[in-house]
């Protein structure tokens, strides 16, 4: 009987250990991006998300796409900060999010919204565009456009052909 306790009581710990652990923070996920960009010489590619947000899936989808994949993986380190979660959910959240969101401005942008870091986290660009609206996940003409703008000053290399791939992926 006592074993069956013991049994009982370390399942119950796991199981309620599980349910109440949080995401990785943000200070965590932040600190090996910069060191892996700093190894890898690589910008930092940061964009706030939700499970709810049918944009932030949509860019995810963009950017891993067969076509445009190697692009970003070759001149950014990709790291996803859920935010903003729905009631309930808030347990997918990376704790800080909301915090880093406020600082850059991006609380009141809506989602998807991005940030490319330097491998020190100076701002390099973000999804303003020069009205100061959120280019989101750009999909229009003129939002991919942008985007591929902000891209060129953050990589390291853009060909013609990343142009021409990331255009083709993200317009709708």
């Amino acid at each position: 009987m006592k074993n069956k306790v013991l049994v009982l009581l370390i399942l119950g710990t796991i199981s309620f250990t599980s349910t109440i652990s949080a995401q990785e923070t943000t200070t965590n996920l932040l600190e090996n991006a910069q060191t892996k960009a700093k190894k890898e010489n690589k910008a930092i590619f940061i964009k706030f998300e939700a499970s709810w947000c049918g944009w932030c899936r949509k860019m995810t989808k963009d950017m891993k796409a067969e076509s445009t994949k190697a692009f970003f993986e070759d001149n950014y380190i990709l790291v996803p900060f859920v935010v903003n979660e729905s009631k309930g959910k808030e347990k997918l959240e990376n704790p800080g999010s909301r915090e880093l969101l406020k600082k850059y401005k991006g609380d009141e942008a809506g989602l998807p919204f991005w940030l490319i870091l330097d491998s020190n986290l100076n701002v390099l660009a973000d999804s303003f565009d020069a009205n100061g609206d959120n280019l989101g996940g750009p999909a229009s003409k003129e939002e991919v456009n942008q985007f591929i703008s902000k891209i060129k000053k953050t990589a390291k290399k853009v060909s013609e052909k990343d142009v021409k791939n990331i255009k083709n992926q993200f317009i709708k």
